[in-house]
C-alpha cells in the first residue's frame, strides 16, 4: 500500500478547493507531432506498416522523446490502437512512463480509453503501478473521474483497491470527493464497493468515504457504502 504523509495534508486541501489543481498529464504538442520521426512518427499517425518496417530494420521501439514518451505512450495520447497493438507485439515496454510519470494505463484512464486499456494490460500493463498524479494509480485516475467501465477493467485486472496516494485517499475516497455525487461517480463507488474495496480506510483527516458522502449529501453514495460498512468486521 502507498503511504500517506500526514505533510500532505495543505495539498490535498488544495485539490479539493480546486480539482484542477491535480497534476496534467501534457499529450505531444503540435510542434512535438510536426518534429517526430521514424517510431514516433508513425505511432502518432497510426501507421502500422511503418512500424512493423522500422522495427524489423533495427529501430528500438523503447526510444524516448524529449519528454521521455516511447511511441506507445504517443500511441495511447493519440488513441492509435492498432499502432498499440503493433507496438506491444513487437517489444515496446507497456508499463514505461513519461517525464511526468504517466504510463500508457493511466493515460488510457484518464482518458476514458477503454479499448487502450485492454490492449494496454492484454500486452502486459501493470494495472498495480505507482503512477501520476500524487503516486496514485490508474484505477485512482479513472475513479476520481467517474470512468466507470474503466473502474470495472482496472478491478477485474487486479488493481490495487486499497492502495493510498499522496493525498491520503483511495479509489473510493477519490471517487467521492473529486466527483459531484453525479450518476457515474455513483456506479464508480457501487464498483468499488462490489470489488472489495476497504469502506473503512481513512484520509488523512480521519474521514471515510462514507463520511465524506454524508458531508456532502450525497444519499445514494450513502446508501451503498453504508449497506458495505463494517463487512470486513
Amino acid at each position: 500500500m502507498i503511504r500517506y504523509c500526514a505533510c500532505s495534508a495543505l495539498l490535498a486541501a488544495l485539490v479539493l478547493a480546486d480539482p484542477t489543481a491535480l497534476p496534467a498529464q501534457t499529450p505531444p504538442s503540435e510542434h512535438d507531432l510536426q518534429v517526430y520521426a521514424g517510431l514516433h512518427a508513425a505511432a502518432a499517425t497510426g501507421d502500422v506498416a511503418e512500424i512493423e518496417k522500422l522495427i524489423g530494420q533495427g529501430e528500438r521501439p523503447n526510444l524516448q522523446d524529449a519528454s521521455s514518451r516511447t511511441p506507445l505512450i504517443v500511441a495511447a495520447f493519440r488513441r492509435q490502437h492498432a499502432a498499440a497493438q503493433a507496438l506491444l507485439r513487437l517489444g515496446a515496454d507497456p508499463n514505461a512512463r513519461d517525464a511526468e510519470h504517466y504510463d500508457v494505463l493511466t493515460i488510457a484512464a484518464i482518458n476514458n480509453d477503454l479499448e487502450m486499456v485492454r490492449i494496454a494490460l492484454a500486452g502486459g500493463a501493470d494495472p498495480r503501478n505507482v503512477t501520476a498524479p500524487h503516486h496514485g494509480t490508474a484505477l485512482m485516475a479513472a475513479a476520481q473521474r467517474g470512468h466507470v467501465e474503466i473502474v470495472r477493467a482496472l478491478v477485474d485486472a487486479k488493481a490495487a483497491l486499497d492502495a493510498v496516494n499522496d493525498l491520503g485517499w483511495t479509489a473510493l475516497i477519490a471517487a467521492v470527493l473529486l466527483g459531484n455525487g453525479d450518476a457515474d461517480h455513483t456506479a464508480t463507488v457501487e464498483a468499488l464497493v462490489k470489488a472489495g474495496a476497504d469502506t473503512e480506510i481513512a484520509d488523512g483527516r480521519g474521514t471515510t468515504a462514507l463520511g465524506h458522502a454524508r458531508s456532502r449529501g450525497y444519499g445514494e453514495m450513502v446508501r451503498i457504502l453504508t449497506a458495505a460498512a463494517g463487512r470486513r468486521t
